[in-house]
């Protein structure tokens, strides 16, 4: 049983997934997320492996049973000398394996941000070829709103040999040098934090200036979901209209970023899987990395708004 999803992406991508094992039945994409009653009749499957992307914290407080942890931190390459770049290919095939995921299974990966972090873990994965992936809807939250069972035992699998593809399409990733060049191109390029990220007003840890990428239009990537209520993603009709507003259609080719590549990664899934727009790329050391080299041009609206 697995499951398969078919999508052909013009001008960066040509793709296909798989997929019937988890059929899942929401007012969104069904081939891309989970309802959590769903995950309550599939998770004590051997096949299924769920993946809690929470704290450590969080995890040990309680979990989904059968949950493995996993943070950011588990998924960064930390050889760059700023944070937050995606794990090498090794790196993931090694942390699976360890896991015990096979690659005949089928991850259910949830948080508790509205898929902001799950969608971090579950870009990476597309990007290396791996494609049995499902988010929980709601997270942890949606799981505990029907009494689902909470468990607090570390689950220990069997080492695998988990493997990604030779030669990953990597048709979700654009990289600093390649937007580069494509600053003065037909690109459209979108900035997924929050409004006074965007403008310039600060920039979060771990960034060396507030500003935003040249040309860039804005999106806060908590528009999309019930940021204040369930987590949820909103009904299809209104991320419709939420995302008409950027004048933007789906065959436009579109980067996507953020602080360090994770709300843009929840952006990036929002637009593919859920909306279907064709051509989209999350910019993975996003203004964490852009803002680091000195050379590379940014706009500010707040400084200029102060010089006035």
């Amino acid at each position: 049983m697995s499951w398969k999803i078919s999508y052909i992406l013009l001008t960066f991508v040509l793709c296909s997934c798989a997929k019937d094992k988890i059929s899942a039945k929401t007012n969104t994409d069904p081939k891309s997320l989970i309802e959590a009653h769903e995950v309550q009749s599939l998770y004590k499957l051997q096949d299924i492996k769920l993946i809690d992307f929470r704290t450590e914290t969080e995890y040990n407080n309680g979990h989904i049973p059968g949950a493995q942890n996993l943070w950011r931190t588990d998924i960064e390459n930390k050889s760059y000398p700023y944070k937050g770049i995606m794990a090498s290919k090794t790196q993931i095939e090694a942390l699976f394996s360890e896991l015990g995921v096979s690659n005949k299974d089928d991850i259910i990966i949830y948080d508790d941000r509205g898929m902001c972090e799950a969608t971090r873990l579950w870009w990476i994965l597309e990007n290396y070829g791996f494609k049995n992936i499902k988010l929980l809807n709601g997270g942890f939250s949606a799981w505990k709103a029907i009494d689902g069972q909470v468990d607090t035992i570390t689950p220990v699998f069997d080492k695998t040999n988990f493997k990604l593809s030779e030669s990953p399409e990597m048709h979700l990733y654009i990289s600093k040098e390649q937007l580069k060049e494509l600053l003065n191109s037909r690109i459209k390029i979108v900035d997924t934090r929050s409004k006074n990220e965007y403008l310039g007003k600060f920039a979060k840890t771990g960034a060396n200036r507030p500003g935003r990428i040249p040309g860039s239009i804005h999106l806060d990537w908590a528009d999309l979901i019930n940021f204040h209520g369930d987590k949820r993603l909103k009904p299809i009709n209104e991320l419709e209209r939420i995302v008409s507003k950027l004048n933007i259609n789906k065959n436009d080719s579109i980067v996507l970023y953020c602080h360090s590549g994770v709300r843009s990664a929840h952006t990036t899934f929002v637009l593919r899987q859920i909306l279907g727009y064709k051509n989209v790329m999350n910019y993975d050391g996003s203004w964490t990395e852009w803002s680091y080299y000195n050379e590379l041009p940014f706009e500010n609206d707040y400084v200029a708004i102060n010089k006035n």
